[in-house]
């Protein structure tokens, strides 16, 4: 199922022995347009710190109450490396978060999430154990070749209102994004065309996408302006379904993203 970014923010982020506190934004990778850490706010029991919290740490999500329950204490949030979410996070951040937490990095390997498509396909814990000891005699090496790598983090809120330019010109802005609740993946921006002509909102794939211009917030997609004008609308009050998801990418011969999971899992 898929998830509007607005939906999410303000989820309640639950700790083995109490909240942490609440999202507030998201770092997705740029590259890969996955999310890669939820920022929450801590309120009062942090003085309000805000924490990079990264969805491998989740274990039971609450849709019904947006409540998000992960694996991790309190104790270990306060303890954690402190990270300004003000400015931009670099690998070596990165590096030392993970290891802190213990956690596989996401990076170096042909899935969303390394060796698979979902956060959870890293294994069970005794399976974890193993891997911590072998990342263990790794770490060395693994800091020394990705501490000048850029971890292309993007905040999520910053994007919305970006402006989508097609092949011919301006088609609408950003106004949301979907995230795919099993991947975290973003499977599509939601676009507001209503600022061009008497327009709808509509979505867009990532994979679409042929530049994004951060320096003047601008989105290309290699697209024209009338075959987006036909494209179907996107109702934000109902869920999208599968059929609805084929319409639209059959509308601008795209292959369907669970085709698209189906045949990285069958490769593996």
């Amino acid at each position: 199922m898929l998830r509007s970014m607005h939906d999410l923010k303000d989820y309640t982020i639950g700790a083995i022995d109490g909240d942490i506190g609440k999202v507030k934004d998201f770092y997705f990778d740029d590259e890969a347009w996955v999310i890669r850490y939820f920022i929450v706010d801590t309120g009062a029991w942090l003085s309000s710190r805000k924490v990079l919290i990264s969805p491998l740490s989740i274990q039971h999500p609450d849709w019904t109450s947006h409540r998000l329950a992960v694996a991790i204490t309190k104790e270990q949030v306060e303890n954690s490396p402190n990270i300004d979410t003000d400015k931009p996070v670099s690998r070596q951040h990165e590096i030392e978060y993970f290891g802190y937490y213990g956690y596989q990095y996401y990076w170096g390997g042909p899935g969303m999430w390394n060796t698979g498509l979902y956060p959870d396909s890293f294994g069970t814990p005794s399976e974890r154990a193993e891997e911590e000891r072998v990342r263990e005699e790794s770490v060395k090496a693994e800091r020394a070749r990705h501490r000048d790598d850029d971890p292309h983090l993007r905040s999520c809120k910053a994007v919305i209102g970006y402006h989508i330019k097609a092949i011919d010109g301006e088609v609408g802005h950003v106004e949301d994004v979907l995230i795919n609740e099993q991947t975290w993946a973003i499977q599509y921006l939601v676009v507001n065309t209503s600022n061009w002509w008497r327009g709808h909102k509509i979505l867009m794939a990532p994979e679409w996408i042929g530049e994004v211009n951060w320096p003047d917030k601008t989105v290309s997609v290699e697209l024209n302006r009338a075959s987006i004008e036909a494209s179907p609308p996107y109702d934000s009050s109902e869920q999208l379904n599968r059929e609805q998801e084929l319409n639209l990418r059959n509308h601008y011969g795209r292959s369907a993203s669970w085709m698209i999971e189906t045949v990285i899992e069958r490769a593996k």
